[in-house]
Parts: C-alpha cells; sequence; structure tokens
C-alpha cells in the first residue's frame, strides 16, 4: 500500500450516474463498495462530496421573479454536499463501514462540527469521515476545501474521482487524438488552464506539496489500484 492516508474528492455529479439530476442508488452502491475495498486494506480515508447534483437539479427551474445571488447560492450549494453526505454514510453504513460526518456549518443534530484532531482521529481508528459544507464561506469551490481539508488531516495525496482517466492535451470527450498525460507539475496544470480542479486548488496543493491524482472512479478497481500505488490517471505533483 503506497498512500496510507488519502482524501477523496467526488463530484455531486458523480452521484447522479445517468440521471439529470439527484441521487442515482447504483452509482452510490458502487462508491461505497470501492471504499470498503480500500478499507479493508488498513488504509485511511477521508472524503468531500461536491453539490452540483443537487443545486444545479433546484437551477433548472426557470423563474423570472427570482433572482439568487452569488452568495446565497453558493449556500445552497453547501446544504446540498450535506445531504450528499448523509446518503453516502448511509451507504456505507450499510455495508460495515463506520462512517462519521464533519461539517464546517454547524448543525449539531446531523453532524459533527470540523475539528481536524477530531478527524484524524476517527481515521485512525479505521472510519470513514465525510467532509461537508465546503469551508462555511461562499467563493470557495468544493475542489479548494478538498485539498485544504487534505493538507489539514496529514494526507498522503489528493485523489479526484472523475468520468475520465486522467488529463489530456485536450478534451479526451471531443478530441479523438488527445494525449492522456501521466505526469504534470502544478505550474504546467495551471498555466494550462486544466479545468478538472480549479485553480485555487491547484495553487494551494502546490503550496502544500500535496500531490493528486485524477483517476477514473467508475471503473471497478481503480481506487484499490491507486491506493496500492498502481500508475492509474494522472499524477499532479510538485516539480523537484
Amino acid at each position: 500500500m503506497k498512500y496510507k492516508r488519502s482524501l477523496l474528492k467526488l463530484s455531486g455529479e458523480a452521484l447522479m450516474g445517468d440521471n439529470e439530476f439527484g441521487l442515482h442508488s447504483t452509482r452510490l452502491q458502487q462508491y461505497a463498495e470501492e471504499v470498503k475495498k480500500v478499507v479493508d486494506m488498513g488504509a485511511q480515508v477521508a472524503i468531500v462530496i461536491g453539490g452540483g447534483n443537487i443545486f444545479r437539479g433546484f437551477s433548472r427551474i426557470k423563474e423570472k421573479t427570482i433572482t439568487i445571488n452569488r452568495i446565497k447560492g453558493d449556500y445552497m450549494g453547501m446544504l446540498a454536499t450535506v445531504i450528499n453526505g448523509i446518503a453516502f454514510q448511509s451507504y456505507l453504513e450499510n455495508i460495515g463501514i463506520c462512517t462519521y460526518i464533519q461539517t464546517a456549518i454547524r448543525m449539531d443534530e446531523i453532524a459533527e462540527p470540523f475539528g481536524k484532531d477530531r478527524a484524524i482521529h476517527h481515521l485512525e481508528k479505521g472510519r470513514v469521515v465525510i467532509f461537508v459544507a465546503g469551508l462555511g464561506n461562499p467563493y470557495f469551490t468544493t475542489d479548494t476545501a478538498a485539498v485544504l481539508r487534505a493538507i489539514e488531516i496529514r494526507a498522503d495525496v489528493l485523489l479526484k474521482g472523475t468520468r475520465v482517466d486522467g488529463i489530456y492535451t485536450t478534451d479526451p470527450e471531443k478530441d479523438k487524438y488527445a494525449k492522456k498525460l501521466k505526469n504534470i507539475s502544478f505550474d504546467m496544470a495551471y498555466h494550462m488552464g486544466i479545468r478538472v480542479m480549479d485553480q485555487t486548488a491547484f495553487i494551494l496543493g502546490n503550496e502544500n506539496d500535496l500531490p493528486m491524482i485524477i483517476f477514473d472512479i467508475n471503473r471497478k478497481g481503480n481506487f484499490k489500484k491507486v491506493i496500492s500505488g498502481e500508475e492509474i490517471g494522472t499524477m499532479v505533483s510538485k516539480k523537484k
């Protein structure tokens, strides 16, 4: 096992499968089983989930008389991540994984308030920790929240689970000649304008020397392979 402690970033869209919005039970079950394989290895797993499957679902409702500003929209997105976190916790617990939710916005009846020492304690006890509500502040994405939480819990690596198997020179869904990059520096990712993670996340990762791996989470067994050290996806790291 190469990475003892990892933080897995999942987008909200990943949880909706083929649905237009909301949650897809088959996809949730699949991801829970992938996490279990890694936990059974003895690895420590923390998770950050986005909320785009719920918030963007609401945003499709056309209402000309109401305008939602950026700050209110960001808070709606934070609450969406809480819904996703509770759902994923249920699937993990159904297959025997002890799971705790920590939130950046206090809601004591639902989850623990975020505390890095408490989170590390849970991880060391073999529990999965799901971080929700982003950073508790507007204007910060869940990508940035994932990087910061990974740094705070001293994770060995941040893993971004996507529907593609890494970073390409161009969009592989639009360009059949796109070439996959196995390794890339944070500086290169920033200057190329890679959008698989936001720019603030890349800068924060670079400043704190946190390696990131972008990989296909939908292919069964990939999460375990990455944790084991197999060269899956694209590694983004500080240039030595």
